[in-house]
């Protein structure tokens, strides 16, 4: 490994190997998703306890201050949209020429392994690591599941996480399980981030699932729509700092949680 990806590597894991990333690129497909109409506004309160922010290109000009001093995470693909008829036929959206232009230190790029559209998103991570490995920047890829959530049991993301390894990313992004998640991220010969998800019911439960994800080996997370639709997205990010970056268990996450809720409310 070069300096430049050993670098780029190093700004988006901390010393500790862990990592956070905050997602809100979910608009390249659901358009202005609730709380994300203004992405600017959104991340203010929940950028400092943010490791890398992943955004598309879009967003990135139009609403991220350019002294922001995280790196970027770059979304590269795309091509579908919730009104359509299938959110797996995505191709490439954007070019190395491009990614290095943004000073991207990495990019993401979903796969869709078992859909009708599995060769072609898998060709898409192929060619962009390609490119990207030219340059020294890392891949990150997703391993969607468009709308088949049923899919998401451990002996399929565990396919789609080696897959994603062999043919070279980086990084895998995909979904925490509660049957043998611990043999997903074992499977997979590169560091493994946990994705959000569908929203869940309460703060509790996304400090359960992170830590237990954490536990059974996964760096870190990719959570988005759990935090900033939380309304208290601060506590919520500051409560999954503590779990990935400082060994809190979830009931220590939920009491930090309380207790920044709590002193939020009282400057209010």
């Amino acid at each position: 490994m070069d300096f430049g990806m050993k670098n780029r590597m190093s700004r988006l894991f901390k010393k500790d190997g862990h990592c956070f990333f905050m997602p809100i690129d979910h608009g390249y497909f659901q358009g202005p998703t609730t709380c994300l109409e203004k992405p600017a506004e959104t991340i203010k309160p929940i950028l400092k306890y943010s490791d890398a922010l992943f955004v598309t290109r879009g967003v990135l000009r139009a609403s991220i201050d350019t002294s922001i001093d995280i790196p970027i995470i770059l979304r590269v693909s795309g091509g579908t949209s919730m009104a359509g008829k299938d959110l797996a036929h995505e191709g490439l959206t954007t070019s190395i020429e491009e990614i290095i232009r943004l000073n991207a230190s990495a990019v993401g790029v979903s796969i869709f392994v078992g859909s009708d559209y599995e060769h072609e998103t898998l060709m898409n991570l192929s060619k962009i690591i390609n490119d990207c490995e030219d340059y020294g920047i890392p891949v990150m890829a997703v391993t969607a599941v468009g709308r088949e959530v049923g899919k998401m049991e451990p002996r399929y993301l565990a396919l789609s996480c080696r897959i994603a390894a062999e043919l070279g990313a980086r990084v895998v992004k995909t979904y925490w399980c509660e049957k043998d998640f611990d043999k997903v991220v074992s499977g997979c010969p590169v560091p493994v981030v946990m994705a959000g998800g569908p929203k869940c019911e309460t703060e509790k439960e996304v400090f359960d699932f992170v830590y237990d994800g954490m536990t059974k080996g996964s760096v870190g997370i990719n959570l988005g729509r759990n935090i900033w639709q939380n309304p208290n997205p601060a506590a919520v990010a500051k409560a999954l700092y503590a779990i990935v970056h400082e060994k809190a268990t979830s009931k220590e996450a939920f009491e930090i949680f309380n207790e920044e809720k709590s002193r939020q409310a009282k400057k209010k």
